[in-house]
């Protein structure tokens, strides 16, 4: 059996990436040998799923590079922080994280990788620095795959969050006009469309079969998935709210249903901001989930039909992770690395693009020497 490729995931988080890539449940055909945070609990989540060496190491990857050597792996993935690109950050403009693609370029050509991943937010392919990425990529002799911006539930995944992915290949590697193009095929298509595929997988499938849930912290006496299935503590004008919001409504409907006690910042704005206070559906994909799912004023994460936000173990679904994945960290910290994460569904339709890719390359076997 050929060894697995060997794989350093940058900016890894609690690892959701490396994890598609490298379970054989998402696709199998690689192995991590390094990965880099600065967040302490992420760090120890990734160590905590991947194996017993500890390789996941908490760092600025700046300052990592000044004083360690970089092993030879055949690809790296990963996303410099989004927050910098993303239409969300108001102060984008010079922020210090755009600059963060310049380590991970480094660390891809220090450890001689053919095949380099960047994920990130779908504001990257119009920001100038994607210029300068594809600029330093080349100089590296790398050629790029065409960008795209990509739906994952259009890949399985039971959500519609939208990311852009960048692959670079070694041009001395590979024979170029042999390369499958980019983005890779669908696995899922749009309810109702006249495609063959299946539709969209929906949040029923994911979350339905979850019990009601009980207490308001991590459950250090529950295994999984209960150990993450815990609620808060509303008052009772914010469960007010919760019964004034509809199946599939928003802050419009408990605006039209409770004035009273709906907030004025949301009356004065007449427009925007329709997930706001929404309810996900039953029958579609979910929102995209953020780091501050367990609020519902932050976005549509109320429960299809009960008067509560989603838990910690339905984000943790809807992001597609498994049951059996463990997270550590307070319940704070675990909601950002759920957030923050790669769908490993997603990450995995990925990675069997790219071990195709892998296994046309001009070199004999996996593993690099």
């Amino acid at each position: 059996m050929a060894e697995k490729y060997q794989l350093i995931d940058l900016f890894c988080g609690a690892g959701g990436m490396s994890l598609g890539f490298s379970d054989e449940r998402f696709c199998g055909d690689f192995e991590s040998i390094l990965a880099i945070d600065n967040n302490f609990d992420a760090v120890n989540t990734y160590n905590a799923n991947f194996g017993e060496d500890q390789h996941c190491q908490q760092a600025n990857i700046e300052h990592w590079l000044d004083s360690n050597s970089v092993p030879r792996a055949d690809i790296v993935i990963g996303g410099p922080p989004c927050q910098g690109f993303s239409l969300l950050n108001k102060n984008r403009e010079g922020d210090a994280r755009r600059a963060l693609w310049e380590p991970y370029m480094d660390i891809v050509e220090r450890s001689g990788a053919s095949i380099f991943v960047m994920e990130n937010v779908p504001g990257l392919l119009k920001s100038p620095e994607f210029s300068d990425i594809c600029e330093r990529a080349m100089l590296m002799g790398f050629a790029m795959l065409q960008p795209a911006v990509l739906n994952m539930a259009d890949y399985g995944t039971p959500q519609t969050r939208k990311r852009t992915i960048a692959i670079g290949v070694k041009i001395s590697d590979f024979n170029i006009g042999m390369l499958p193009d980019f983005p890779p095929e669908k696995t899922h298509a749009v309810p109702g469309s006249s495609s063959v595929l299946p539709s969209w997988r929906t949040v029923r499938e994911f979350i339905a079969d979850l019990p009601e849930p009980k207490g308001t912290d991590i459950r250090q006496d529950k295994k999984s998935p209960l150990d993450l299935h815990f609620g808060r503590t509303p008052t009772e004008k914010s469960l007010e709210r919760y019964r004034a919001v509809p199946p599939g409504g928003n802050r419009f409907d408990l605006q039209r249903n409770r004035p009273d006690i709906t907030p004025q910042c949301w009356i004065n704005k007449k427009s925007g901001g329709t997930d706001l206070f929404g309810r996900l559906w039953w029958d579609r994909p979910s929102v995209t989930i953020r780091t501050e799912f367990f609020k519902p004023e932050k976005g549509r994460y109320l429960h299809p039909s009960k008067d509560r936000p989603i838990t910690h173990r339905e984000a943790a679904r809807l992001m597609s992770f498994p049951d059996d994945f463990k997270f550590t960290g307070s319940k704070i910290e675990v909601a950002r690395q759920i957030g923050n994460a790669v769908p490993p569904i997603f990450a995995g339709a990925i990675a069997r693009f790219v071990s195709k890719i892998m296994d046309k390359r001009n070199l004999k076997g996996k593993k690099v020497a």
